[in-house]
C-alpha cells in the first residue's frame, strides 16, 4: 500500500506538471465524427478491447492494466494517472476487481465519466463474494459491450450511429463464439477441471463443466496457499479422475507444476495456458478477448478429450 501511494503521489506531480506546460488537448473540446476520436481510459484489457470493438476510429483506448499482468496485482504508474486526467470517459470491470481506482480517479483530478460495465450482469457468488470475472461468458460480454456503447455515444454523440453499428457487428461474433463454445464443450465426456485460480466460474456456469478445484482456491491471486490446501486438491484430483491441471498465462506456473506432478496427472502450460485475469500480447493466441475464448476452448476441450 506504501508503494501504491508513493506511485499516486508521483503522478499527481506528473499530471500537474504536463497541464502547467500546456501539452495535450482537454478532454470534451470536440465531437467524435467531427475530426476528434474520444479519449477511453479502460481499467483492464478485456474492457478495453471492448472498447475498441465498439469504438472503432472513433476512439482512442488506453488500458490501465497491461497483457500478461495480473489484475489483482496491478499499481497504477503515474503514466497512468495521466492517460486518466486526459480521457474523456473511464470504464471499468466492476464488481471490486478495481480496488485501486477510487484513489487513481481522485490523484489524478479526473472528473469526467467513470462507468461501470457490469451493469446488469447476472453476479454468481462464492462465499459470500461476487465473482468479478464477469468477462469469461460470453453473454456477460454482450452486456459490458452494451453498457460501453451508451457511454461512447453519451461522450460523443456525433459518432452514436457508428458506435451503434460497430455494437451490432460485434454482438452478432459474441453470440456465434458462444454457440461455438458451446458445440465444442458439450462433445466432453470429461468435463472436470482444475484450473490456477478461481477465474473461471462463469465460463464454468455457462458451459456446464465440473470445477474440481483451484490451485488458489479464492478470487484473488494474492491469497496464501497452505500445504494443507495443496494436499486436499491433490487428493481430489486423484478422487475425481481429473485430467490435467490449468495453468494461467500471467501466473507463474511453479504450484500449479508441483500439484500435477503429485497427482500423476498433467501440467497444461507455456503457450497453452489459459487466459484468465489478462488478454495476451499483440500476437499471441489471446491478444483479443475472441481470440482468448477460442484459445481456452480449444486448449481444455483437447486436453479433457479422449480416454
Amino acid at each position: 500500500m506504501r508503494r501504491r501511494w508513493t506511485v499516486l503521489a508521483a503522478g499527481v506531480l506528473a499530471v500537474l506538471a504536463t497541464a502547467c506546460s500546456g501539452g495535450g488537448q482537454s478532454p470534451g473540446s470536440g465531437d467524435p465524427g467531427q475530426g476528434r476520436v474520444l479519449e477511453v481510459v479502460a481499467t483492464t484489457t478485456q474492457v478495453a478491447d471492448f472498447a475498441r470493438a465498439v469504438g472503432g476510429d472513433q476512439v482512442r483506448v488506453t488500458s490501465l492494466i497491461k497483457p500478461n499482468v495480473d489484475a489483482h496485482d496491478y499499481e497504477p504508474s503515474p503514466a497512468d494517472l495521466d492517460a486518466v486526467a486526459r480521457a474523456d470517459v473511464v470504464l471499468q470491470n466492476g464488481v471490486g476487481l478495481e480496488e485501486w481506482l477510487d484513489d487513481t480517479i481522485k490523484s489524478s483530478g479526473f472528473g469526467g465519466p467513470v462507468v461501470d460495465t457490469s451493469k446488469g450482469v447476472a453476479l454468481r457468488q462464492a462465499d459470500g463474494e461476487p465473482d468479478p470475472h464477469i468477462w469469461q461468458n460470453p453473454r456477460n460480454a454482450r452486456l459490458m459491450a452494451a453498457n460501453i456503447e451508451r457511454a461512447l455515444a453519451q461522450a460523443g454523440p456525433a459518432a452514436a450511429p457508428r458506435f451503434q453499428a460497430n455494437l451490432t457487428a460485434y454482438t452478432r461474433q459474441l453470440e456465434e463464439l458462444d454457440a461455438e463454445v458451446a458445440r465444442q464443450v458439450d462433445s466432453l465426456a470429461n468435463k472436470k477441471l482444475v484450473t490456477d485460480h478461481d477465474a473461471f466460474g462463469y465460463y464454468v456456469d455457462r458451459y456446464g463443466l465440473e470445477l474440481v478445484g483451484t490451485v488458489i482456491p479464492t478470487f484473488d491471486t494474492s491469497a496464501e496457499l497452505s500445504g494443507r490446501d495443496v494436499r486436499d486438491l491433490v487428493a481430489k484430483i486423484r478422487a475425481t479422475k481429473v485430467k490435467a491441471v490449468f495453468t494461467e498465462a500471467s501466473l507463474p506456473p511453479k504450484t500449479a507444476e508441483t500439484i500435477a506432478g503429485e497427482a500423476g496427472v498433467k501440467v497444461v502450460t507455456g503457450g497453452d495456458a489459459l487466459y484468465g485475469d489478462s488478454l495476451g500480447p499483440a500476437g499471441s493466441d489471446g491478444d483479443t478477448y475472441l481470440k482468448s475464448i477460442r484459445h481456452n476452448t480449444a486448449t481444455i476441450v483437447g486436453n479433457l478429450s479422449g480416454s
